[in-house]
């Protein structure tokens, strides 16, 4: 698809078409909603940010939360290397003295009103985020320096930010940091929603190895260790895999086991269940 801004066309990315559901939790998808509400006409959605650890699911939450409001949903992973230009616009040599501007994920969603979600956004620089400090207040709109225009974003627009609460990350510049509100934080879920979650991605697994997963999980979680739900997603369908190519199910646990020390290494045995 073509907009036109400011007599420039500008080429829009597709939105992203994930096959995921959100399972459980429904107080934080119930923020992340009622921050995006607009109860009034001179009022503005907020750019809320989610906050947890890698692998509880906080992209698979913006996706769902997109989807209940019946919005495109545009993801952009954020990295050390994302450019200003990377985030709104990019020029594409289109032939012998012939430019093509290409909108990124972000920008098509303000043009179409759908929802972007900045994956891991405190990844980004300073020198990146400057670039968005005029979409995330009032004004709401971008500047692309290499096209020559300002972008305004479509009032049903709405943009939400993932963040890992790990060390490879930057501090956030706290203009940014002021603008990215309210901070909503995942946790790990509790064990009857992460037995749901690992239900909802294993379909085709047996209860009892979903059952043995999920107690592993929460007992590394009253660890404090990282351990996430994706984790335990990776260990179920490897077991899986691996009961499968033997072609019986007497070493179904052994296999669990097996699993756990090749996707998190021999000291995650320490969690799995004594027979």
């Amino acid at each position: 698809m073509i907009v036109e801004v400011e007599r420039v066309p500008l080429h829009l990315t597709h939105p992203d078409e994930l096959s995921v559901r959100w399972v459980g939790q429904e107080e934080v998808l119930r923020q992340l909603l009622a921050a995006w509400l607009v109860v009034n006409k001179d009022d503005v959605p907020m750019n809320p940010r989610l906050i947890g650890k890698p692998g509880v699911g906080k992209t698979t939450l913006a996706y769902a939360a997109a989807r209940r409001l019946d919005r495109e949903a545009y993801i952009m992973q954020a990295t050390v290397d994302t450019r200003p230009e990377d985030l709104i616009v990019q020029p594409v040599i289109e032939g012998p003295g012939a430019l093509r501007y290409v909108a990124s994920p972000l920008v098509s969603a303000m043009l179409r009103g759908g929802v972007a979600i900045l994956d891991e956004g405190n990844r980004m620089s300073e020198k990146s985020w400057a670039s968005l400090a005029p979409l995330l207040d009032s004004r709401r709109y971008v500047e692309s320096v290499v096209a020559g225009i300002k972008i305004k974003a479509n009032p049903e627009f709405r943009i939400v930010c993932t963040m890992n609460d790990d060390s490879s990350t930057f501090d956030l510049p706290e203009y940014i940091h002021s603008r990215l509100q309210p901070q909503i934080l995942i946790d790990f879920p509790e064990q009857d929603e992460e037995m749901a979650i690992l239900r909802e991605n294993l379909p085709f697994a047996d209860e009892h190895v979903l059952l043995y997963v999920t107690e592993f999980l929460q007992r590394a979680h009253e660890a404090e260790e990282r351990y996430s739900v994706r984790d335990g997603i990776n260990i179920g369908r490897y077991a899986i895999k691996l009961m499968t190519s033997v072609g019986t199910e007497n070493q179904n646990l052994r296999a669990v086991d097996f699993a756990i020390r090749q996707t998190l290494g021999e000291e995650a045995l320490r969690y799995v269940r004594r027979q």
